[in-house]
């Protein structure tokens, strides 16, 4: 017969382990690649030197002239919070008990609110990758009175049904009453969000959505990397233009503005792109070029059984959380993840996972893990960018 301290155990002992390789692995080909490590992790801090440019120490001379001076390498020290991610379950005292008696029961039980869990997590990491670590969603499109229950957004790839976000203003503060909003509709050719709850306030156009208290919490993603102004890890981009990577503004996607990113990547810092990611409409750009110019679409498959094209070896991914007429050339090599450690469950007393919600014959159990990624070389990427209206 199967009891509490099973589903204790099936969670510490087989659900972590498969729950971490999907999200450290399955969100998509980029963050697979990318490596991740607790270095350079100081507290609850992120704390990294990292060299730029190159070594002065070097010069030519005469047979009997004055050597060179020495000039070591450029360093400067990267400084970030580490990011808390949380993914929630939670499991009614009565569902559990009907299914203890039966084994078969306890384990589809569990099986849904595991599912539920990763599929929500693989969807918003997925998004923190291409995001700026605000957590902004959407931005409100029009003005709307209160008590409505319907939103008009200027986006909606980033918004699915289920999720709970919060109504922000355009000063970064939650509006009272319109937070812990749950999506039960999107309309994603009108572009709309549907609530479970109208909201109680009136709203502005400039006002944003974010996951339920995510605000400025997230992970700093390749929006924050590829911004041309304000600043990163700590280090403002108009003092360090190295921080900023190149952006190719285009009327059209080409081979040549392709190849021009890349080689412009490996004349500036050596760096060798080795992953591209882009939107669904810039692959589908890429495989009308091939075809005019009567062009074999190479395809190769990837760890962890990824299957995609390729431009002349180099993996071109498709993202649903890419703006659309985006095609990001990027080093995984110059990517960490830094962490504490790998994901886990948070534990009570006595090493418990599973703990009673306050009064409430429910249960939860919070899967977290404390991290945050670094570029160490950001001029070591580039954007090729469609403009509006092209």
């Amino acid at each position: 017969m199967v009891s509490l301290t099973t589903a204790e155990k099936a969670l510490k002992d087989y659900y972590l382990g498969v729950v971490a390789e999907q999200l450290n692995t399955g969100v998509n080909p980029f963050l697979a690649k990318i490596a991740q490590t607790s270095a350079d992790v100081w507290g609850k801090q992120i704390v990294k030197m990292v060299p730029y440019g190159v070594n002065g120490g070097v010069g030519a001379g005469t047979e009997t002239g004055t050597l060179p001076t020495a000039a070591g390498n450029n360093y400067e020290r990267f400084t970030l919070d580490l990011k808390n991610l949380y993914g929630r379950i939670e499991i009614s005292d009565k569902a559990m008990r009907a299914s203890l008696s039966t084994e078969g029961a306890f384990v589809n039980l569990l099986n849904a609110e595991m599912e539920g869990l990763l599929k929500a997590s693989k969807f918003n990491l997925g998004r923190m990758l291409f995001g700026d670590g605000s957590g902004k969603l959407a931005t409100l499109s029009a003005a709307t009175a209160s008590a409505t229950k319907t939103l008009t957004v200027d986006d909606t790839r980033n918004l699915t049904e289920g999720m709970v976000v919060d109504i922000v203003s355009a000063e970064g503060t939650p509006k009272s009453g319109m937070t812990g909003l749950r999506i039960t509709a999107v309309d994603r050719t009108g572009k709309s969000v549907t609530f479970d709850k109208g909201v109680t306030g009136s709203i502005v156009a400039t006002d944003f959505l974010t996951v339920q208290g995510s605000y400025k919490n997230e992970i700093t993603g390749l929006k924050a990397i590829f911004a041309s102004s304000g600043t990163l890890y700590g280090l403002n981009k108009s003092d360090y233009k190295w921080l900023t990577p190149k952006t190719h503004t285009v009327n059209a996607l080409t081979l040549e503005k392709m190849q021009e990113a890349i080689d412009d990547i490996d004349i500036l810092t050596g760096g060798k792109v080795d992953m591209i990611l882009c939107s669904y409409d810039m692959r589908r750009e890429y495989i009308d070029l091939c075809s005019q110019l009567r062009m074999n679409v190479d395809y190769m498959e990837l760890d962890g059984g990824y299957k995609t094209v390729s431009y002349c070896g180099i993996p071109v991914v498709a993202d649903r959380f890419a703006e659309a007429g985006s095609m990001y050339l990027l080093n995984s090599g110059d990517f960490k993840l830094h962490q504490l450690g790998d994901w886990r469950w948070i534990e009570g007393n006595e090493g418990k996972v599973l703990h009673q919600n306050a009064d409430t014959a429910t249960y939860h159990a919070t899967l977290v893990k404390y991290a945050d990624m670094i570029c160490d070389r950001p001029l070591g990427q580039a954007l090729i960018k469609v403009s509006a209206g092209s």
